[in-house]
This record gives structure tokens, sequence and C-alpha cells, in this order.
């Protein structure tokens, strides 16, 4: 149970984000396995989830949903065990309770995936070798971008559209949320399209993670879950030639300086923990 509520922190923040006041919900009562009586999760779904975008599901279609599988285009699969879905059509959150019912601001009920590139490098000297912090430690260098809806820091990650991989979306949200690829020229968006594509290659790009993301968004009947993956430029020269600015969703892109515990936007801090010990252990072993 501890460990559960470690990784539930941000599903059960006070205020959900631009909503209600989440119903309390205590670390012994989160598990579905423990009665709660008088649990009265706060119904909330955001306007721009109530006008029907293209990415979000129709409720009143959800008893019709295939769910914990393929669903036409559209995954519904988790990387949990299969979760509850009711009687009503509405799946459970399989983390635990969040104090909100409804979608919030997801689309999706049930799992609503995303993808998440860690973009790496380590930071050199100016004669060209790894530079270490004043602890002895190797400086890891990676690509976070400021995001526009709650002004965090973050991986460039973003929402797989219906139909796509999590290996497309990585790479599209790389070239949308850091390099802005959406105000590029036809010209030199082809040539950034052709680099991102050798770079974000299943040979030179390592999944890191796949799982649930402890997201201020989730509530009990749609969450976050996500694909981190790590691309990683070894000797420093491949990303350097890529101009990062904000676009999208995102108002700034920059090189930032890996620290352990440092604040990241949803679990961003615990991919980049992953990501740095990844490729410290590559290091040690050249």
């Amino acid at each position: 149970m501890e460990a559960l509520c470690k990784s539930f922190q941000k599903s059960r923040c006070a205020i959900y984000p631009g909503g209600p006041s989440r119903f309390v919900v205590p670390d012994e009562y989160v598990s579905w396995k423990v009665p709660f009586e008088g649990y009265a999760p706060v119904p909330y779904e955001a306007p721009i989830v109530q006008n029907q975008p293209v990415w979000a599901d129709v409720p009143e279609n959800r008893t019709s949903f295939r769910y914990n599988r393929l669903d036409g285009n559209i995954d519904r699969a988790s990387a949990f065990s299969p979760y509850v879905v009711t009687e009503d059509g509405t799946p459970r959150n399989p983390m635990g309770r969040t104090g909100i019912q409804g979608r919030g601001l997801l689309g999706r009920f049930g799992p609503n995936h995303a993808a998440d590139p860690a973009v790496t490098m380590w930071k050199k000297t100016a004669d060209g070798k790894v530079a270490f912090n004043e602890e002895g430690n190797p400086i890891l260098l990676f690509v976070s971008i400021k995001r526009l809806d709650c002004g965090m820091w973050a991986l460039p990650g973003g929402m797989v559209d219906a139909g796509e991989v999590a290996s497309q979306a990585v790479k599209r949200e790389f070239g949308e949320e850091a390099l802005n690829a959406m105000a590029m020229s036809e010209e030199e968006a082809k040539r950034v399209e052709a680099e991102l594509t050798n770079l974000f290659s299943p040979q030179s790009a390592t999944a890191l993670y796949k799982g649930f993301v402890d997201d201020p968004r989730n509530t009990d009947n749609a969450w976050m879950e996500t694909t981190v993956v790590n691309i990683h430029d070894d000797d420093g020269h491949i990303f350097r030639k890529f101009n990062l600015q904000g676009g999208d969703d995102a108002t700034h892109a920059q090189w930032a300086e890996y620290h352990p515990g440092m604040e990241l936007f949803a679990s961003h801090t615990y991919f980049m923990e992953l990501t740095y010990n990844y490729q410290l252990k590559r290091l040690k072993d050249q």
C-alpha cells in the first residue's frame, strides 16, 4: 500500500486542474479493495471534453466500447492486467480512487495513451570529455519543454493519436513541442522529418518504461499511461544542429541538466531517473 500511495500523489491533488476540489482520499482508502463508506467522488468533465472534440469518446456510446483491447483504431488496452468495467460501461482506474469521477480533461474512458521522448546527451568539457559535477557524478543533459497549460517543465511528449503507435508519437511530439515543426517552411520540415526518422528509429531508441502516469488529470474512470523512449546522442553532435524552440503545447524548449529529485510534470521526475541510471550504466560499461 505504501508503494502504491507514493506513486499516486498527483492523481489525488487537492484541486483538479481547472476544475473542482477532489473528494479527499486518504492513503489507506486508495485501493478499491478497501471499503470506503461515504466515498462520493466529485463528477467533472471539462468544457473542452464536453464540446466533443475528435479525440474524445462519445459518452452515450461507452457501453459498446471494446475495453481492454484494440477498439477499431483506438487502443483501450492497459499496461496493467485487465481493468474492471462496471455494468454501465464505466472503467475503473486500476491504481485506485482519485476523488473525481468522469473523464475530467481526458478524452477517453479508461487508459489515455501518451508517448514521452527522453532525448539526452552527456555534458562535455572543452576537450570533449564527459563533464562531472561537484559530487563526482557525470552530468546528463536532456531536452525539456515548459508546458503551456501549467507552466511546469516536462519531457516533450504528448498523446498518441488514434491509429498511431508510440514510436510514431514520440517523433511527432518532439518535432512539434521542442522544434516547433509546425511553424517550419515545407522544405525545412521535410529535412527535419528525415533526420528525426533516423534518430527515432527502433535501432536508435530504447524503450525504458510503459505503464501508469501519476498525472493530475487522472480520475476514477480515465487515466494516463505512457511509453518512455530514450534517444541518446553519444557524441553530442547530432542534436546540437537542431534549434530548440517551444511549439504546440510548449512555451519554451531547452537543454537542461538532470538533477536527482528535480521537480518535473507528472511522473517525468521518475522517467528521468530511469533514463539517467540507464545511461550511467552504459557509460560505466564503455
